[in-house]
This record gives structure tokens, sequence and C-alpha cells, in this order.
């Protein structure tokens, strides 16, 4: 059996530069702490693609830069009305992005309409080329006083010289249903995640969530033959992530021939 809590990955990238993306064994590689001092300590250049949804705050009611609307699973909100960790700002951590991704790589990142503007602008004091909002329509709305919210946004960035989508018949307004039981606030359907993977990625590539909350980026990752680097500052979270790669690692594994779970990571009990 697992131990919830043992950190089961390794973690092959360090800020002594003695290691390098080349040498990952794991196709998941993870990391519980602060995004931002985590991104410090990743190499240069070595990311293929980002894909995250990054912090902003959420409250039950109003508008106060969040989703503008009502939650009503009081478990997703802490004692101050909002989520915690959400206070790091856009331009804390999106430098450190540009910085680690790849010359022609591509960079995904979702928002809502009260931080559309301010994202747009923090992006292009990193650098980061903005060529497209995309549109995730849901089939859900979120209550609110003026028009009920169904849809994010989905900003499509990149470094450098852009490199063309794997599939380039794919329409910006990507029509998913949600996610119906939810393990956090804002988790993201899988099959989301995988159609941004594997448009802007290769196999084995390296694909890196610094904010990856429940995991479904990482998921999307095994499901697509990916490696993901992902972070997590909120242990039950990314215990919670850390179970569902678990899952979806021990699964494929159980497909292929005999296996046990424990193998996968090594005796862990």
């Amino acid at each position: 059996m697992l131990n919830r809590r043992t950190e089961p990955f390794s973690f092959l990238f360090l800020s002594d530069g003695k290691n390098n993306f080349e040498k990952i064994k794991n196709m998941i590689n993870t990391k519980q702490g602060n995004s931002v001092e985590l991104l410090k300590g990743v190499e240069s250049d070595s990311i293929d693609l980002i894909v995250t949804d990054p912090p902003y705050k959420t409250t039950k009611r109003g508008n106060s830069g969040g989703t503008g609307g009502m939650l009503k699973e009081d478990k997703f909100i802490n004692g101050n009305g909002g989520f915690e960790f959400n206070d790091i700002k856009f331009s804390e951590w999106l430098p450190l992005c540009y910085n680690v991704l790849k010359d022609g790589g591509h960079f995904y990142v979702m928002t809502n309409n009260k931080c559309l503007k301010e994202m747009l602008n923090e992006l292009e004091k990193a650098k980061f080329n903005v060529f497209k909002t995309l549109i995730w329509a849901k089939d859900n709305c979120i209550t609110n006083m003026y028009y009920m919210d169904s849809h994010e946004y989905i900003i499509f960035a990149y470094k450098g010289k852009a490199n063309k989508i794997n599939n380039c018949g794919t329409r910006s307004v990507l029509n998913i249903p949600n996610v119906k039981n939810k393990q956090h606030p804002s988790e993201k359907p899988i099959e989301l995640m995988k159609i941004l993977i594997e448009n802007s990625s290769k196999e084995n590539d390296v694909v890196l969530d610094p904010f990856m909350g429940s995991g479904s980026t990482g998921v999307a990752c095994l499901k697509s033959n990916r490696k993901f680097v992902g972070f997590e500052i909120d242990e039950n979270y990314y215990q919670i992530a850390t179970d569902r790669f678990v899952s979806e690692k021990g699964e494929e594994k159980r497909k292929e021939k005999g296996y046990e779970q424990n193998s996968l990571f090594g005796e862990q009990m």
C-alpha cells in the first residue's frame, strides 16, 4: 500500500544543474512546495510545454478578483472567504516560466474575465508572444447578477518563434463538459488538457504545470505519453494528485501485463 506521507516520485532536476531531463526515467516528477521557489530551481530552456491554471482570488459571493460567482461547496473555501495560497502575483511566476520554456515552446494559461486584462499585460511584460485566446465552453454556469458565465479563457502564448500546433483543424472554442465530481474547486477535464498537450508537444516531451492542483494535467500527460513535472503548494491537493497518478499509471501497467502497484515506485509500505 502506498504511504500517503511518502513522496513516491523522483525529482530529477536541481538548481545545481547536475541533472537534466534527458535522464528522466519516470513519466511523473512532482514536488510539493512554493511554485515560485521551485521554478527558480528549474534549468533554463528545459521545458517543452507549459499548461497551467494558476490561482486567483475566489469568493463565495461577489467579484473581488475571482470567479464573480458563488460556490456552493464550503469545503473549498478557507476562513477568509477565498482559497488558500491565492495571493501569488502573476508577475512573480510568469517571467520564471518564460525562462524555463524552450524557444518555440507553447504556453497555455487559464483565467477568467476579471483577470484576463492583467494576465495579458503581465505576459507581455514577461516577453511572451500572445497568439490567441481560446474559449473553453462548459456545460454548467456560474451564478452571476449580470449574465451567467459558462466559459473560461485559455490564453495561448509562446516563446520566441512559435511552432505550429499538431492539429491545425482544432477550433478556438472547445466544447467540453465540466468535471462533475470535483476533487479541487477549479479541476479541469482531462480531455480538455489532452487537447492542449497533444496539440503543442510530441510523445516523451516534458510538460510543466507549476500549479497542478489535483493533477489533471499530469493525468492527461500519462494518457498522452508525455513526461510531466508538477508543483503544488497545498499538501492535501498534492496527495490527491499523487493518488491519481498512481491509479492512472497502475491501470496502464495492469493492461500491459501482470502488475503490482507497489512495483511502480518501489516498495512503499
